[in-house]
């Protein structure tokens, strides 16, 4: 079994690696070469941890596997660890044995950058100008720093419930010599494109704040019972996600689909418009909404290209299992 330790992958995996993996997962999935199983997520009553299993299966790619972790929300206050960890089992689907183990903390945060950056890739105006951020938490950060390779940004604009936080992503707009502004939430309608990751369970982008030819992505509800935006605006953009099954059961579909203002039917895949067969944006006035729930087979694609570069490098750890 091969061990890639959590320490080595910040110097094995980059944005653009992980881009191109989830892309291709992606477009697996909405051919039907890729599946991901039923996700097990629980409170375990213990340090108000929840901890869950997340897995699939890419016929195309040849990853069989599961990530196992979770949320433990005393982490950085009592040890100073980060709140999420997580760890990825990948396995020869061959002959079901154990074929690598990978720290999944950051990959976690690089596959879920990537998700948002591809969904900006083939769904945002190709003139987008300015970006808004609601949130400015750690994995903002990743988020801004992808996105910003998508389009030539002119401009971040961005708002915070903790506004003593927006410095972290104010920093990052500066690496990339793009001027920063904080605003109201209504100040968001001078956003082409916007990234909300965010842990609430009430909206906090309404559909108001939203202007025509905006494209969303939703990154911060995985969870039945999170919301980050108004369920209204889902019934007025054009909404596709990574997984439907996922988005309208703990994704940001949920609550549209509760009051009755779209249906399962309205949300499409992502992959289908990086296949083709969804044209995806088809105006500069529509409203498009990625919901990035969040999926095994984006941790295992991100995983599989890791445990390949750290064996080019000859870093990865091999042990007999």
């Amino acid at each position: 079994m091969l061990i890639v330790p959590e320490r080595e992958i910040a110097n094995l995996m980059t944005r653009e690696a992980a881009f191109d993996a989830i892309e291709k997962v992606f477009a697996a999935m909405a051919s039907g070469d890729a599946y991901n199983f039923p996700v097990v997520r629980e409170a375990i009553d213990h340090e108000d941890a929840l901890y869950g299993f997340k897995g699939g299966f890419d016929r195309a790619g040849l990853s069989l596997g599961l990530k196992a972790g979770g949320y433990w929300p005393n982490n950085l206050e009592k040890r100073n660890l980060i709140n999420h960890q997580s760890t990825v089992f990948l396995f020869d689907p061959d002959t079901g044995k154990v074929k690598a183990m990978v720290g999944g903390n950051l990959l976690t945060a690089l596959r879920t950058a990537a998700a948002s950056s591809v969904s900006i890739k083939h769904l945002a105006r190709e003139n987008a100008t300015v970006i808004g951020m609601v949130g400015a938490g750690h994995q903002a950060t990743f988020q801004l720093r992808a996105a910003l390779e998508q389009r030539k940004f002119e401009k971040v604009i961005g708002w915070n419930y903790h506004p003593e936080m927006l410095p972290n992503i104010e920093k990052v707009a500066h690496e990339a010599g793009v001027p920063f502004e904080a605003v109201d939430l209504p100040g968001m309608t001078e956003a082409d494109v916007i990234i909300s990751i965010t842990s609430a369970f009430s909206p906090s982008l309404m559909a108001d704040h939203v202007s025509p030819g905006t494209h969303i992505a939703c990154m911060g509800t995985d969870t039945k019972g999170k919301q980050e935006v108004e369920a209204t605006l889902l019934a007025r953009a054009s909404v596709f996600t990574d997984e439907v099954a996922q988005s309208v059961s703990i994704g940001e579909a949920q609550h549209a689909i509760a009051e009755g203002l779209i249906k399962d039917t309205d949300v499409a895949q992502l992959g289908a418009v990086i296949n083709g067969t969804n044209p995806g944006r088809t105006s500069d006035h529509q409203i498009t909404l990625f919901d990035g729930t969040g999926v095994g087979l984006q941790d295992l694609a991100v995983a599989a290209k890791v445990v390949d570069l750290a064996v080019e490098q000859g870093v990865a750890i091999d042990v007999d299992f």
